[in-house]
């Protein structure tokens, strides 16, 4: 066992001194747009905020060590920098030619209000929770996008955030037309990132109910079209779960007998070293303590780069057609530290 957490620790040491010597300046996390899920044909870096709101949200526990507490830091700084009037973010960095084409979404402002809570800067966000209440359908889930609807929301922030299509109509328009993607989009990824800000409350009930329901029929790797990986799923809603919203707790256990189903003689879970760290992370999330937590962690300690990280592979998608899709070692990386450290915690 002395042996075993002596290699963990050597990894996340290795790990954590990648993205620190890989972290840009400004504070931003390399993202790369590609084809295919390795990553291996083309690939084209592509500056996205998510992207590192995602890695200095994989690493917050490991804050406690002063070089992550720092690497963390700075992103925070970045994704701060990176905030729109309104209180929303962009998907894509101000360096980037479609940042004032995409429309604002909910994800990014989850993902980012959430981080910020966590690192002691909640005041800068205190529009979030009435923005993304305001961005709801007739079923009380919410919408991914703050657009312009039929549906007049009794919210003055969310008009000045959904106004910014009429600033440039034509490419607007453009953009709805070649993307996958619609108007009145409902990912519950998504929701579920939504649910891990906002919590058990009263407003999020039904929205808990449609993830218990969507785990009982099985549409997991249908649910969303930019988190078309239901690894990733698991992931997320066992964030929710750990941060207090334990009345997701009826997915548990159909969640761990998938995962049973499609472990690998050499620890391997799923189809990369991405599906094997997310359902480490879920499954000790869940506080479910598997005899296959073991080989997983070992099956990611060879795989990690003797430079410290681990292989690209895609995170996020662009549709249910799987054209094109974002993702980095970096966030690899992020990911495998996560589950990592989690596992090591729990030894």
């Amino acid at each position: 066992m002395t042996s075993k957490l002596s290699q963990l620790d050597e990894s996340i040491a290795s790990g954590i001194a990648y993205l620190e010597e890989h972290q840009y300046p400004s504070g931003e996390f390399c993202c790369y747009i590609a084809a295919d899920e390795p990553m291996q044909g083309w690939c084209i870096t592509d500056s996205t905020v998510f992207a590192t709101m995602v890695v200095a949200s994989c690493l917050l526990p490991l804050t406690d060590q002063p070089l992550v507490d720092g690497i963390v830091t700075r992103a925070t700084d970045y994704v701060t920098s990176q905030m729109h009037h309104g209180g929303v973010w962009p998907v894509f960095s101000e360096r980037h030619p479609w940042q004032h084409i995409v429309p604002y979404d909910a994800d990014s402002l989850a993902y980012a209000s959430a981080l910020l809570t966590d690192r002691g800067s909640g005041d800068l966000v205190i529009s979030s929770t009435p923005l993304l209440l305001a961005n709801r359908n007739e079923q009380d889930l919410f919408y991914t996008w703050f657009v312009l609807r039929a549906r007049w929301p009794a919210n003055q922030a969310y008009w000045q955030v959904a106004i910014k299509e009429l600033r440039q109509p034509i490419t607007s328009f453009l953009f709805w037309r070649a993307n996958e993607c619609t108007r009145a989009d409902i990912d519950l990824g998504i929701n579920i990132n939504v649910l891990y800000y906002l919590g058990d409350t009263v407003q999020t009930q039904p929205l808990i109910t449609a993830l218990i329901q969507m785990i009982e029929e099985g549409r997991e790797g249908d649910c969303d079209k930019w988190y078309r990986n239901p690894y990733n799923i698991y992931y997320l809603l066992s964030r929710a779960y750990k941060r207090g919203v334990t009345k997701l707790a009826p997915v548990i256990s159909p969640i761990v007998t998938r995962l049973l189903s499609v472990v690998q003689a050499d620890g391997q879970v799923g189809r990369s070293v991405l599906d094997t760290a997310f359902t480490i992370t879920t499954l000790l999330n869940f506080g479910v303590d598997l005899p296959l937590l073991s080989p997983a962690v070992s099956f990611l300690l060879s795989k990690q780069s003797k430079t410290g990280e681990w292989p690209r592979w895609l995170f996020y998608y662009g549709g249910p057609k799987l054209l094109q899709g974002w993702g980095s070692e970096e966030l690899t990386t992020g990911f495998c530290l996560e589950a990592l450290a989690l596992y090591r915690q729990h030894q």
